[in-house]
Formats: C-alpha cells, structure tokens, sequence
C-alpha cells in the first residue's frame, strides 16, 4: 500500500466523520442560538434549558437520517474490507 493509497484512505475518512457529524453539529448549533435569544429576551438564566431542546433535536435528525448514516458507514466499512482483502 503506497503513500498516496494511505493519505486518500485518511481523506475519505475525514470526509465521512464531517458527512457523518454535520447535520448533529448544525442542528444542534441552531438550537442553542435559538434558546440563546429566548434565554435573552426573557432574562431566563436556566443552563439546564438547552439540554432538552438540543437532544430531542438530536434524536430528531437521528431518527430522519439513521439509515442514511448507517448506509454510509456499511459502505465505507466494505471499502475498506475490500482494500485489506485485495492487497
């Protein structure tokens, strides 16, 4: 296996966790901009107030994108078993 075979495998790889993470980052970013504003609006100082909101979303997207995410993996796990397998 060669250096650029190496370095394309570590490039998809990345390139997948930041597939993989993105839509949980965002959503969850957006969330807590949202209960930012409420918490300053209303002067509501409650630091536990941004958990419930931030994980039902993420089970929400979770729930959306599960099998997409599990597709993508499958694939990546089975081109990487076809690379140790075929040399």
């Amino acid at each position: 296996m060669g250096d650029l075979q190496i370095l394309d495998i570590m490039y998809q790889t990345f390139q997948l966790a930041v597939r993989l993470t993105m839509p949980f980052l965002l959503t969850s970013m957006v969330v807590g901009v949202i209960i930012a504003i409420f918490q300053a609006a209303t002067q509501i100082n409650e630091q536990t107030l941004t958990f419930v909101p931030k994980f039902l979303s993420i089970l929400a997207i979770m729930g959306f994108l599960g099998s997409t995410i599990l597709a993508m993996l499958q694939d990546f796990v089975r081109q990487m078993f076809g690379l140790i397998g075929g040399g």
